[in-house]
């Protein structure tokens, strides 16, 4: 691909990617990508199946660990065990990689940050040593289960109750659209708890045989593991409770804040893998007697795909660092999410309309991109919440 659009030329621009640590993980993610591409995984074998052998395959490569603290067989970045981190600027890295080859292998590798990060956030010692080298290794799939029917942008109205009793608590009530459903090991629900005057909710870490959970499995547009998970008079001892009573939204919204951002990085692979189609097929194109490429309005729509990356990369890589520096804003994280899917969605329709015909063809990589980019402009904070968060900050620094 042209060095324009690689993301490699903007991070070292901003001096993101200096030492042997990032040569490292490049090289990791090459080696990784070239041996994928040799022997693929069939993900028309079942999503479930394809998801496991992803994850073996990113355990193996040593990507797993990138989602993981280091006190628990994770990427050491030097913190103390008491400080769990991640480095967002490697898990923007690495998704960007990932995303270019395959939607349902981003997932799998994002997914098991997701899912266990509450954990080595705020759940106990025991339960930290037992769930997060498992991670790491792949051994464990974990899910997030926060949304509800009636709360998706609006957390504070979840209806998922834990009722105390001896022991810990249970847990009654429907998550919708959780990936990983019916295949995670594991589940960090969030519920409201029961009794007391004013609204108070705490997150649970819950194991996927647990009795009284079910799965109902959904199908959407990009084909990856994702469902309905309902939760009848389901048994969590107090050991499993993650965080303190109360604490559970702040958990959650710290939780989606550290992989915000990582979806525009996700959303910058998708984009490149379509720029980079794009390219290609003006080039060997033939039509009214020349290729594709050279007609002039097709040259002026690759200008402006190639800025608008360009862009999505700098905001991306700008609020990955700030975060790792401890500097971020919120705005940062929602211009990054906002700008970098909402470009990458414009960059995929074009791949399609250049392909034509075959842009709309089942098989063709225009095709599965569509299908893969349209989710993340909603997942994680739709565009719509972002604008809100971005317009806040602005007013609220303007006074």
């Amino acid at each position: 691909m042209n060095m324009l659009l690689t993301p490699y030329v903007t991070e070292r621009a901003l001096g993101l990617l200096d030492g042997p640590r990032w040569r490292g993980l490049e090289d990791a993610l090459a080696g990784f990508v070239a041996e994928l591409r040799a022997r693929p995984v069939d993900e028309e074998a079942g999503e479930d199946a394809a998801a496991r052998a992803y994850l073996e395959r990113l355990a193996a490569a040593g990507l797993l660990k990138w989602v993981v603290p280091g006190a628990y067989g994770g990427a050491n970045l030097g913190e103390p065990s008491a400080a769990p981190a991640l480095s967002s600027t490697a898990i923007c890295l690495i998704r960007q990689w990932l995303a270019r080859e395959s939607g349902a292998l981003d997932t799998a590798f994002v997914m098991q940050g997701l899912g266990s990060f509450p954990v080595a956030l705020a759940g106990g010692e025991a339960l930290r040593r037992e769930l997060l080298p498992r991670v790491a290794a792949g051994a464990a799939v974990c899910a997030f289960a926060l949304t509800e029917p009636e709360a998706g942008s609006d957390v504070k109205n979840l209806r998922t109750t834990a009722t105390p009793v001896d022991g810990g608590v249970v847990l009654d009530g429907t998550k919708c659209f959780i990936s990983n459903a019916g295949l995670a090991d594991s589940y960090v629900v969030f519920a409201r708890e029961a009794g007391g005057d004013r609204p108070r909710f705490s997150a649970f870490f819950v194991a996927g045989d647990a009795p009284g959970l079910s799965v109902i499995r959904t199908r959407v547009l990009a084909s990856h593991p994702i469902g309905t998970v309902r939760l009848e008079r389901v048994f969590v001892p107090e050991a499993h409770r993650v965080g303190e009573a109360g604490a559970g939204l702040k958990l959650a919204l710290g939780n989606l804040d550290v992989f915000r951002v990582s979806v525009g990085a996700a959303a910058l692979g998708l984009a490149d893998r379509a720029i980079a189609e794009t390219v290609a097929h003006l080039k060997r194109r033939v039509q009214f007697g020349k290729p594709l490429a050279e007609q002039q309005g097709l040259q002026f729509a690759l200008a402006d795909l190639a800025t608008e990356q360009l862009a999505a990369q700098l905001l991306v890589y700008r609020a990955a660092a700030a975060r790792d520096a401890g500097r971020a804003t919120s705005d940062m994280a929602a211009m990054a999410k906002m700008h970098a899917t909402e470009s990458a969605q414009r960059a995929i329709d074009r791949a399609v309309q250049s392909f034509g015909g075959l842009g709309v063809t089942v098989g063709q990589v225009p095709e599965r991109l569509y299908r893969e980019i349209r989710a993340l402009r909603i997942y994680e904070g739709a565009t719509e919440v972002q604008k809100l968060v971005i317009a806040r900050a602005l007013l609220d620094e303007r006074g």
